[in-house]
Formats: structure tokens, sequence, C-alpha cells
């Protein structure tokens, strides 16, 4: 752990054993921390918000020093790569991928660190008067990041962060931590300040416990599932804090007959399968038009049953485990109950009889069709490697299908008709949606969504903004006294 710029050993002692998710070796043994060293971190992190010049240099030196960092990831991106495919089972090929987009992530914040650096001058109806808005940094940030995209989570909270000026204390997932070790020994490198970044590994229960509860953090970033996030949303509330929160998604994916229906078919598959389906944002719903929805679908299955499963270290793998055992069999129980709630199996549905993967988390890519939006398996998040098909007749039915969730992260439409495609779009309650492609994001677009799938955005300005407190600043040029009170 790195807490007030030195490396550190839990408290306690304990120590937690990390699985390669693709065979079940132990791949590390890290530090299992405890509340006392998330307290060591909050306090640390407070001290150098209240004493470090971090926060007051000029803008455009963190900007070098985000910068920095975004060049030590690319000097080490393959080896970071492999370290997310060991922790992950992802392919190599997927994480080299992620290595860039988080570079280019720091990149784009250390751009962004000093426009408007001398705030914004607004007209003030108050004669002989100025008035100018500033944006200042927030303070102290806790920040947890999830299993599944450890370091491009963590870059999406880190670099805003930082080039706001903030002080934080992240914790990774606990059986995900290895990339983002290896990202604080670059940012150490990289000359970020004593106390500015601290690093605390542990398990929720207790330090995310304390990092959302803690009365000396003035932001949480979390980025996970729904039930959590609602505690966290409680735990935050013992001194009001920010709140920046990312919980996940039951993302639609809607094929009109018009559309190209080799891409649709394609891009069906992108939106379910990268990293075995464990992304907030795939498209697992999909919703095709009933005149070519028997064609679409045996197209489909066809497609998904020649999915290559392995080692993401094999240049032949295409899609890699699941994360756990315990996932495993949470998207072993999920699929059997869309199977008792009448959904029929067209593709997969168990775990692969290969005996080479059976020391893995391996499920099977799965499609399951004959699925109306009042089952479960519709409605609730899978995060696995599994689509379910529904039907519609109507533009109107569509959309009612796509909005009909708890949640509102993405969605996706496909139809070579763009007034069409434009009228769809502006009625689907989410927070990114896509015509005729799935799963793209970047830097400068803001990340996040509607109804429970959470509050604030990642990315794109909105972004930094979100470690930012805005302050007015009203001054009187010609001041004399009113003289109200004689």
């Amino acid at each position: 752990m790195f807490i007030n710029g030195e490396w550190v050993e839990s408290s306690s002692g304990s120590v937690r054993d990390i699985i390669n998710p693709y065979n079940r070796e132990i791949i590390a043994t890290v530090s299992e921390g405890s509340i006392d060293d998330a307290k060591h971190a909050i306090a640390a992190a407070r001290k150098a918000f209240n004493e470090n010049d971090w926060a007051a240099i000029p803008a455009t030196e963190r900007g070098k020093v985000v910068h920095e960092i975004a060049d030590l990831i690319e000097r080490d991106r393959e080896e970071l790569a492999d370290l997310e495919s060991l922790d992950t089972g992802k392919t190599v090929a997927e994480s080299l991928i992620d290595m860039d987009d988080i570079a280019a992530v720091f990149r784009y914040y250390a751009e962004l660190a000093d426009k408007e650096a001398d705030g914004e001058m607004i007209n003030s109806p108050i004669p002989n008067s100025t008035s100018k808005i500033v944006r200042e940094p927030i303070g102290v940030c806790s920040q947890i990041t999830p299993w599944n995209y450890p370091l491009l989570q963590a870059s999406w909270k880190l670099a805003p962060a930082l080039a706001a000026g903030n002080t934080l204390v992240m914790k990774p997932s606990e059986i995900t931590p290895l990339t983002s070790i290896k990202v604080f020994e670059l940012m150490e490198e990289a000359g970020v300040p004593k106390g500015v970044v601290n690093l605390v590994l542990g398990p929720g229960k207790s330090v995310g416990e304390e990092l959302a509860s803690n009365e000396d953090v003035d932001l949480v970033s979390f980025t996970g599932g729904l039930e959590t996030g609602k505690k966290i949303m409680q735990a935050a509330s013992s001194n009001v804090k920010k709140l920046a929160l990312e919980l996940g998604g039951k993302n639609p994916n809607v094929i009109f007959a018009d559309a190209d229906f080799d891409t649709a078919v394609d891009q069906a598959m992108n939106a379910v399968f990268f990293h075995a389906g464990q992304v907030c944002s795939a498209g697992t719903r999909l919703i095709v038009e009933e005149r070519i929805h028997d064609k679409f679908v045996d197209a489909l299955v066809k497609r998904v049953k020649k999915i290559r499963l392995g080692s993401g270290f094999e240049e032949s793998t295409q899609m890699g485990p699941l994360i756990s055992k315990e996932h495993l069999n949470k998207v072993i129980d999920y699929v059997e109950k869309g199977k008792r709630e009448g959904a029929t199996v067209a593709a997969g549905g168990g775990i692969p009889d290969n005996p080479e993967l059976q020391n893995g988390f391996f499920y099977l890519p799965t499609v399951l069709t004959d699925c109306t939006t009042d089952m479960r398996v519709v409605q609730d998040e899978g995060f696995g490697p599994v689509i379910t098909v529904e039907k519609f007749t109507t533009e109107e039915e569509a959309v009612q299908l796509a909005n009909d969730s708890i949640y509102g992260l993405s969605g996706g439409v496909f139809t070579n008709d763009i007034a069409k495609a434009e009228r769809f779009v502006a009625k689907m309650r989410m927070g990114t949606v896509w015509i005729n492609d799935v799963n793209l994001y970047f830097p400068q677009a803001p990340w996040g969504g509607y109804k429970q799938s959470g509050i604030g955005r990642e990315l794109g300005k909105t972004g930094l903004e979100e470690y930012q407190e805005i302050k007015h600043i009203f001054r009187n040029l010609k001041p004399k006294p009113l003289n109200w009170f004689k």
C-alpha cells in the first residue's frame, strides 16, 4: 500500500492471495488493509491538501505532472497490459487497448487542467462591480474502483482529481489490485507530492465503508454494483459528502429491420462478449424487430457458437474467463433463473466441457430467446456473457421496451433510417446512446447514467467538474456606506 508517500504493509499484517481466473493459480500476494490503514491514508490526504501546495500551484504545473504519468503509462504499456490480463483474465489484446485509452485519459485531463484557470467573468447587474466564477478543488477524495476494468476505471477518477488539485485515497477491488499498485509506482516516479495520492487495499465492508463514512473526506467516487452504491450514499451522508456514482446498467441494443444486417449481427456480439460480458455498458438486452427476428437470431447463434475461449495470453483466444468462482456461480444462477422463467437456451447455457478450461472460471457465450421484459433475466444485470432476445413490431413498442428498466446507463439502435434513429434516441432515457455502433467511449465525452445507473458523470469536461467546487467572487469597485440603519 502507498500512504503518505511511502510503501507500507498493512497495520494488521494481513495479506491476500491474488488469483489468476484462467487457472486459479496464485499470481501475487498483497497486503490486506484495515480500517486503521484507511484512516491513516485519509489523514495523510487531508494533511497534504491543507498544507501542501498541490492545489495552489499553477494548473499548468499540475498538468505537466499528469502528462508525465501518461508518458510513463505508455512506456510500461506492455507490462501493465500483462498484469491486467493476469488479474482479470481478459485477452492481452483487450488490455493493450485499455492501456492506450488510459494514457489518453491522463493526457486529456492534463490538457484540460488550466482551461478557465483564471475564472469566468459574468455580467453583474450591480453598478461599479465585477463578478467572477472560479472553480476550486473539492479537497480529499475517496475513490473506489471495480474489478472488471481495474486501471481504466481508476484513470477516470485519478486523472481529473489530480488535474483539479485534489488529494485522494484510492481503494481498488481487493481481487484485482495489481495494475493500481503499478500505476501508483508510476505516479511516485512522476513526482506527485507526498500525501497527494494514497492507495489502500482491502475489502469494501471495512476499508470501503471507512472511505465512504469518514468525515475528513469531501467526495466519494464509486464504480460498482447498485446495492453497494446505495450503502455508500447512506455512509456519505455523515457529512453530506459530494457523490459520484456509476452503478451499472441493463443496456438495450435495438435492431430495426432496415439496419445493415451483417453489421448489426456483428455488433450484437461486440456489445456483449468482450471481457466475457463483464462490462457495465454491455448491450445484453437485444431487442429485434419481429420481421427479421428469426433470421437474426439464427445468424447470431451460429457466430456465438464459434467464439474461442481460452487464456488471454493466447492470440487465438477471443473470450477469457469470468473473474471468480463466486461470480461464475452468480452467472450460472442467473441463466437457470431465466430458464425457469421460460427463456430458451439457443446457445451456450453452461460451463464448457473442454478439459483445458476446467481450472478456469469459464462460462459459454449464451443466447437466451423467448424473453419478455417482465422476466428477471431481462431486468437484472447479469454481468456475464449472456444475451437475452426480445422482439417488437413498432417503433413505439421498441422505445417502451428499451426504457423499461430501473437503469439508464447506455443503449444502442441500429437502423439506416436516420430520421427514425434521431427520433428514437431522443426518447431513450440513458446517459449514452449509440446509433449504428456499440460500447464506444473516449475521454472527451461524458459517461454516466440516468435513473439508478448513478449520480454525476465521469470523462469529458464534466468529469473534471465533478472534482471542483464553484465559487462566486463579487467585488464592489466603489464601496460606500449604505446607511440603511440610522
